[in-house]
Order: C-alpha cells, then structure tokens, then sequence
C-alpha cells in the first residue's frame, strides 16, 4: 500500500512565509477611505497567495504531494458588511498561478473550512452564512483552475439535543447545496459529537466521501474499530458523480496534546498508532493519503519520516520510496 504525507497550511521552516495575512473588521472600519481600504485587503491576499506558492515549491523539496490550503487567503472575503466587494476578479491571476503549479506537480489540494461552516444548524442565518463560506471555497478552487479532485472537508456539526434530527438536516441542507459545491465536500468524523460510524453513514447517504480521523476516533470511537469501518469508508471514495478521476481515500493523523489534553495536538506524531492502523488496512488498499494535523506542521512530517525510517532500518513492514512516501507491507 502506497502512503503519502502531508501537512497543514503553512511551514515551520520557511521564515515570512505566512499564508493567512489578516485584517480585522475593526481595523478596516477605522480607514477613511473605503475603496483604499479594500485595495489593501486585495494586496493582502495576493501576498497570501504568493506566500502559498513558496509553501508549494517547499514542498515540492520535500516531496510532499498532499497538502491544505488555509482558508485565510482573502481577509474579511465573506464579512457581511463587505457583501458588495467581489475580491475574486482582481485576484484571478494570483489564484492562478497557484493553480497551475499544483497541476504541473500532480499535488493533491484540499480546504478545512472552520467550525461555525455547520450544515446540521437548524438556524436559517447560520446555515446562509454556511453556504456562503462553502460557496467562497469552492470559487477559490475555481479561480486555480483545479478540477473535483480538490476537495472542501467539514464535519457534520453540533446534535443541537437530537442528534438524528441534526443528521437528517445535515443531509436535507447538504443535498440543496448547488452540485458545484456538494461534489467538492468531503465529511470528517469529529472527537465529540458525531463519531465515525454515524459519519459513514451519512456520508453514504451523501454520496460523499469520508475522511477518517483516527485521533478524533480514538477518544471518540463509539465502541467502533476504524479499520473494520475502513472497507465501507474505501467505498465512499468512489465518487460516482465526481467530474474527476477517483482518488486514494484520505485519512488525518495527530497525537494527543497530553493525558490531560486527550483532544488536543501535539507538537509531533507518535508513530505506532498510525503505523499500527495503516498495516491492518493494507491489504486491499492500493493507496491512502495521510494529512498530519501536528501543531509543527513540515517539522512533523520529517519527523515521522525519520521515525519509519528507523523502523524499515529495523526491518519493519516499511520501505521508504521518497521523503514524504512510504510503501506499508509484509
């Protein structure tokens, strides 16, 4: 089984390189002038955005061929007291440039929107403002230029006291999204509410592919093994109504803050947990992309690498094919 790495949004390494440069509501309010004002937010982005090209060619360096865009690049972009400002025209060759060496270098691409995206509210403002957020995403992946394959990931959401009401929600909202959207959504267990079993479920019921959590699961399994989920969980993977060719399934890899912190990430990934659940899915599973969500973001990664190196050189079911790739096996 073909494994490859990746990270988070931005590096530990690369020094200026901050992807999510931001200005607050507060701020821009105080500018008096309002057309300056959004100049800036708009030369803001393209920094973000040229900032994400350094992030992708560190990358290609590292060999790392999956990686999550952050969702900051445009500051204030669905602020509702901005709601007549369209940034995306101005900022079309930026976005497109990052589009082109994603595709020039076969990258595997995603977005986390934040947690207040909720399809499963059953308040009619926020799910506006959810769909907005949804809909803003996917133009950004428009405006590169990159097809299905790069995806926007979500969780269910809160139960709001019932949680199969909250489920029957989340796919009545899901299923009125435009398909420009639905098509692109991937859905994530979470470590509180709704666990993996519950989330395989509604994502079958979707038709959208899950993206397995094992830390979320492992404080929050619901009496479940991932991988008995897991050949139910490949399947959602098949994407029928995609526009795009099938993708490995992907799953997100961290350890836990502490044992007082179960929830929380820590700094680096503690590799028999991974390990262990990648070599009880390898039989069957041609291919699975792992993104780290460790707080040390790239520095993680090769630390884990190092640490697969140590068990190949021990003589353990890895071999190691480049610097963010392993091959798992007997």
């Amino acid at each position: 089984m073909i494994v490859r790495f990746g990270f988070v949004a931005m590096s530990m390494q690369l020094e200026n390189a901050s992807p999510s440069r931001t200005m607050t509501m507060a701020s821009f309010a105080k500018l008096a002038d309002r057309e300056a004002g959004l100049r800036r937010l708009e030369r803001l982005a393209e920094e973000n955005l040229g900032n994400t090209l350094r992030l992708l060619k560190h990358c290609k360096y590292m060999d790392v061929k999956v990686f999550r865009f952050t969702s900051k690049f445009i500051p204030l972009a669905t602020h509702e007291a901005l709601a007549d400002w369209s940034p995306y025209e101005a900022l079309a060759p930026a976005f497109a440039e990052v589009g082109d060496f994603v595709k020039e270098q076969g990258m595997r691409v995603s977005f986390h929107p934040d947690h207040f995206t909720v399809l499963s509210t059953p308040r009619e403002d926020v799910l506006r403002h959810s769909t907005k957020d949804l809909d803003h995403h996917v133009r950004m992946l428009e405006l590169m230029g990159l097809d299905e394959r790069a995806t926007c990931n979500i969780h269910i959401g809160g139960t709001y006291g019932d949680k199969a009401a909250a489920g029957e929600r989340f796919l009545r909202h899901f299923a009125g999204l435009d398909g420009r959207i639905r098509r692109r959504l991937t859905l994530e267990n979470d470590d509180k509410t709704f666990n993996a079993a519950e989330t395989l479920v509604i994502s079958e019921a979707a038709g959208a592919p899950m993206v397995l959590d094992i830390h979320h699961h492992a404080v929050n399994s619901g009496g479940e093994r991932a991988e008995a989920l897991w050949p139910r969980i490949m399947r959602t993977w098949q994407r029928p109504e995609a526009n795009a060719p099938p993708l490995p399934p992907k799953i997100h890899a961290s350890s836990p803050k502490s044992a007082n912190d179960p929830r929380g990430h820590a700094d680096y990934v503690e590799p028999g947990p991974l390990l262990d659940f990648l070599v009880a899915i390898a039989d069957g599973t041609p291919a699975v992309d792992v993104m780290i969500e460790a707080k040390r973001k790239d520095e993680a990664l090769l630390k884990l690498m190092d640490d697969l190196r140590a068990v190949s050189a021990a003589g353990g079911p890895v071999r190691i094919v480049d610097g963010a790739t392993v091959e798992i096996g007997s």
